[in-house]
């Protein structure tokens, strides 16, 4: 018993050296390092907003002290950076990013282009969780209403096939009939947003609350901006009375596809590294994350510009891809068809 107890106090002993050990090697890794931070979208849109946030914070809060810069990345609605971090970016925890979260959904799509497995991806979280909206700039014949869109024709701008101002403007259009056009290309919601400035096009279906209040809280004031629907699985006030999306279908299914679609907007603004990252750096990243998003400075950086921060953890993560994973095959289909123009 005696030689039996000696092993065991040994054996628990050399497991907790490692402990500290691992920590220390940990900031060590990260002392004069420079972290990167990828943007899958280009400068002066929402996202852009949150990954310059959390490039002037992160560093504050992560072991060692890196340097951390942020790396603009746009292409094919944030799907380069998905698959750069899949794919290309060294899983040594020093790289993580940013892109839209209707790309999550893309290889339940059957897309090609898609080149990951959303849960494989090394989760420290999501920024927000949040809503889209529809707005309408304010002209002679342009919709002032949800109702109005679907009688008279507009026109919506929208980006790569993969991006949500691309999507879920086609989403509304082929499951409930909305009478739009669908011009897409525009290489990021800035593009998309002067474009409607200009009058090149009506409106965009694709703006979450922190782009609202950034960019068009005035507008919507005044109302040169109407927002005439909203999209998320929680319905919003903070544009007044905006009807959600669903109230308008008028089938079991039509709203089964629609959350297909919609129900990604829980991780408005996901961030993840690659597969692979070392336990002990993936747990110090995690660690210094979720510390910035509960940072007084930060929050109040975050209310000053408008930007909404509502966290999920990379538990809660999982949960939500594991049920996105879960919906029926036949609804999948007509949900990647209903993005066809």
């Amino acid at each position: 018993m005696g030689h039996l107890r000696i092993a065991f106090l040994a054996a628990a002993l050399a497991s907790s050296v490692p402990q500290y050990a691992q920590a220390d090697a940990v900031e060590d890794f990260y002392k004069g390092k420079t972290f990167t931070f990828v943007s899958g979208y280009p400068p002066g849109g929402g996202y852009d907003a949150y990954a310059r946030m959390f490039g002037r914070h992160f560093g504050k809060f992560m072991v060692g002290k890196p340097t951390v810069v942020v790396q603009s990345m746009p292409g094919a609605g944030s799907m380069v950076a998905a698959n750069y971090l899949y794919n290309t970016a060294a899983p040594d925890g020093l790289t993580v990013g940013l892109f839209g979260s209707s790309v999550l959904m893309e290889p339940l799509f059957g897309n090609p282009a898609a080149r990951f497995e959303p849960p494989k991806y090394s989760w420290l979280g999501s920024m927000s969780q949040d809503v889209s909206h529809c707005g309408m700039w304010q002209g002679p014949g342009v919709p002032k209403t949800f109702e109005e869109m679907f009688k008279t024709k507009s026109i919506i701008g929208g980006g790569a096939p993969a991006a949500v101002t691309f999507q879920h403007p086609m989403i509304m259009k082929n499951i409930l009939g909305l009478n739009i056009d669908v011009v897409a290309g525009y290489p990021g919601s800035r593009e998309i947003n002067l474009a409607m400035a200009r009058g090149e096009v009506n409106g965009t279906c694709a703006l979450f609350t922190s782009s609202i209040n950034t960019q068009y809280a005035d507008d919507v004031k005044t109302g040169r901006m109407k927002i005439v629907v909203q999209m998320g699985a929680k319905k919003m006030f903070t544009f007044g009375d905006v009807p959600s999306v669903y109230e308008f279908a008028k089938t079991d299914e039509q709203r089964q596809i629609m959350e297909a679609h919609f129900g990604s907007l829980m991780l408005a603004r996901p961030i993840m590294g690659p597969p692979g990252i070392p336990a002990d750096r993936l747990a110090a990243l995690r660690t210094a994350f979720f510390a910035m998003m509960k940072d007084p400075e930060f929050l109040a950086e975050a209310q000053k510009t408008g930007i909404e921060i509502d966290p999920v953890p990379p538990e809660q993560v999982h949960e939500l891809l594991a049920k996105f994973a879960s919906y029926p095959k036949d609804i999948m289909q007509k949900a990647a068809k209903a993005l066809e123009k």
